[in-house]
């Protein structure tokens, strides 16, 4: 894992700085200590940065940017491509020469042989890249088909600039740097628009798509399509007769290639390891692929309604890992809750974004810089308790009517930590949700229904100018409703799900920006996209049998998993919120002494501080139900994160500070190093 960067001139004849490229390589060090380098081709006004994690290639031989010997195509790549191996071999006996031992060279040679559109059904793995194809004069933005690995990009007066994380665009000097009202209101309320962000003119390459930008008689065109999407059936053309025995060996076969292919990497792999069915699944199948002990590194915390860590114990002793767990106290969370958001770049509802950060941290100083992790599973296999809940409300119809009785009369309060995150207080409904999937998802419902609380947190002005905007009607036309319609409403749910709270929550601010954070490469094996297209075909009522979610996967990793959790329900892996302990309740309101202040609030411009108080004293009332309390501690969180960002992003000279960290690099004769 890496990160890029890359500008993209509409005047070939304008030079790509290479102060700007080192600039844009530095300030993302966090992501590839290991190595940076930059590469403009003089007269075609593009140029490319990199900063590089070493996993594959230990020796350096495809130092990237790489670059055609004739300059025909450059390629900046973060990630990894699976199976690589083989297509190199491929492509060799047909002639391709390779210049490296690097996975990501064969992207310029897959694209010679089937032309960009027909290499990308080849790639498999978590990746986000950059391609300048010269004889078309063409830049291609590629994302993987989930959006593990992020990219940015924007257009400015000059031309289009990108980057694997914001900071990257904002290190230069004509990107403009600045919050979009509408963004700002989705973050307060939690749920982005799929490719949107927080600020004003930056976008995010969606899951499974390609940005391509040409250059035509000085203008840049802009063409944004799908290579993948998620392919759930249509309801009618489901097997009605499902065989469940085969499903459970699908399943298991699917999975255990796809970690298999994740256990190849130049250095140690680990896991990590909760107390769920899905991390426990990844460690069961690593041990049982290797012959040495596997490395689990687990989070405890110190409430016992949140902890997992006696699960996980006796889940490592079953397969005999080598555990290593991080204890972590309430008062070790909102401590770090400041540098987190230099990282995510987007508020976070929970401080788990926090431990996961402390986490990736400790790996590193344990000496590991991949592990495999079990993000993926519940968006595959209905694993939350939304999903259960739209399919008892919704999509029993094709069941007989004893069964579906049976299972109506499951649908029993969930855990209880969910209320207020995961689940509504109340039930919500949003009419252009609801005329577009036939239902508002509940996965929504609780995030929609805090924007009451949300805009009069929001200033005057920026209230005022969203005074017409639907939350849920900006997120129902960035869906595909071709993708949508004829589904079952369990297909429906975990789309709308993948396509929002996985992308913009799980996979960012409790993936990705967090485990980059400290350079740690996080190998979702759950999100296999083989795995994922069988995972889409299994019957609704086989993901959830009776009151059992994930019941097929359950089935199929039933010989790896301990009893006690092979029939636990789903838990809540969160962080103890701010109202659950005393000490992370004071440190709650330090941080909101320090950043929620009139005169903090009025300098940034973002928010109302009368909202704010007031939204303070309902948090601090006495006789709050529990759905409730844990909705204003998100939302809280969210104020402060974007006060947060503000300071660290907006008002901050970050080109100026890119710059500086650059100075050493751009002294060197060749770049060596972003550390």
């Amino acid at each position: 894992m890496c990160g890029i960067a890359g500008v993209f001139h509409r005047d070939t004849a304008r030079p790509v700085e290479t102060a700007t490229l080192a600039a844009m390589a530095a300030i993302q060090r966090h992501r590839g200590p290991d190595g940076c380098g930059w590469h403009a081709i003089d007269g075609r006004g593009v140029g490319f940065a990199h900063a590089r994690l070493a996993i594959i290639d230990l020796a350096d031989t495809g130092r990237q940017p790489l670059v055609a010997p004739d300059e025909r195509w450059l390629l900046t790549h973060n990630g990894e491509f699976y199976d690589y191996a083989r297509i190199r071999a491929d492509l060799a006996t047909r002639g391709y020469r390779f210049r490296s031992k690097s996975d990501s060279e064969i992207v310029p040679h897959l694209a010679e042989r089937h032309g960009l559109d027909g290499a990308l059904p080849h790639l498999r793995g978590e990746f986000a890249f950059g391609f300048y194809d010269r004889e078309h004069d063409e830049l291609a933005l590629v994302r993987d088909r989930f959006g593990i690995k992020p990219l940015y990009w924007c257009e400015t007066a000059a031309g289009i600039v990108f980057g694997s994380e914001v900071k990257v665009l904002f290190a230069h000097p004509e990107v403009e740097r600045a919050f979009d009202d509408a963004g700002l209101y989705h973050q307060l309320m939690q749920t982005i628009v799929p490719g949107s962000t927080p600020y004003a003119g930056v976008h995010q390459v969606r899951p499974g798509h390609v940005v391509r930008f040409r250059r035509r008689d000085g203008r840049i065109t802009i063409d944004d399509r799908p290579y993948w999407d998620m392919p759930f059936p249509r309801r009618a053309d489901r097997d009605p007769d499902p065989s469940e025995s085969a499903a459970v060996e699908g399943v298991r076969a699917q999975l255990l290639e796809a970690v298999q292919l994740r256990l190849v990497a130049d250095v140690p792999v680990g896991c990590y390891l909760s107390g769920g069915i899905d991390s426990c699944s990844m460690l069961g199948l690593a041990a049982a692929c290797r012959q040495d002990p596997v490395k689990a590194f687990t989070i405890g915390f110190d409430d016992a309604e949140y902890d997992e860590t006696a699960i996980a114990r006796e889940m490592a002793a079953a397969v005999g890992a080598d555990q290593d767990v991080l204890p972590l106290a309430a008062d070790d969370l909102y401590d770090h809750f400041v540098e987190t958001h230099w990282h995510t770049e987007r508020t976070i509802y929970n401080t788990l974004g926090v431990a996961k950060m402390l986490m990736s941290r400790h790996v590193r100083r344990a000496g590991y810089k991949v592990v495999i992790t079990g993000e993926g599973s519940d968006e595959l296999f209905a694993g939350y308790p939304s999903f259960r809940a739209d399919l008892f409300r919704h999509g029993l119809d094709d069941l007989p009517a004893g069964e579906r009785e049976a299972m109506q009369r499951a649908l029993a309060d969930s855990n209880r930590v969910f209320q207020g995150a995961m689940l509504p207080g109340a039930a919500y409904d949003d009419p252009a949700l609801t005329a577009l999937c036939g239902f508002t998802p509940t996965c929504l419902q609780p995030w929609l229904d805090a924007s009451r609380r949300v805009l009069p947190l929001l200033a005057p002005d920026r209230r005022r100018d969203l005074a017409d905007y639907s939350p849920g009607a900006a997120i129902a036309a960035a869906l595909d409703s071709d993708a949508i319609r004829g589904r079952h409403p369990l297909d429906i749910a975990q789309y709308v799900w993948i396509k929002t709270m996985l992308e913009g929550q799980i996979l960012t601010w409790g993936g990705d920006r967090v485990d980059m954070a400290n350079s740690m490469e996080a190998r979702p094996a759950f999100l296999d996209h083989r795995l994922a297209e069988y995972a889409a075909r299994i019957s609704p009522h086989l993901r959830i049998k009776a009151r059992t979610e994930k019941y097929v996967l359950r089935e199929a990793m039933k010989g790896v998993l301990p009893r006690v959790l092979y029939e636990r329900e789903k838990f809540a892996f969160m962080a103890p919120p701010a109202h659950t302990d005393p000490k992370k309740r004071r440190a709650l309101d330090a941080l909101a002494a320090r950043y929620l202040s009139p005169a903090q609030i009025g300098a940034a411009g973002l928010l109302d501080a009368t909202g704010v108080q007031a939204l303070l004293a309902a948090y601090a009332a006495e006789d709050v139900a529990r759905a409730e309390l844990v909705q204003l501690d998100a939302i809280i969180n969210h104020a402060l994160g974007v006060q947060i960002l503000h300071d660290a992003l907006i008002a901050r000279d970050v080109p100026a500070h890119a710059a500086e960290l650059a100075q050493p690099h751009l002294a060197a004769s060749q770049p060596t190093g972003c550390s």
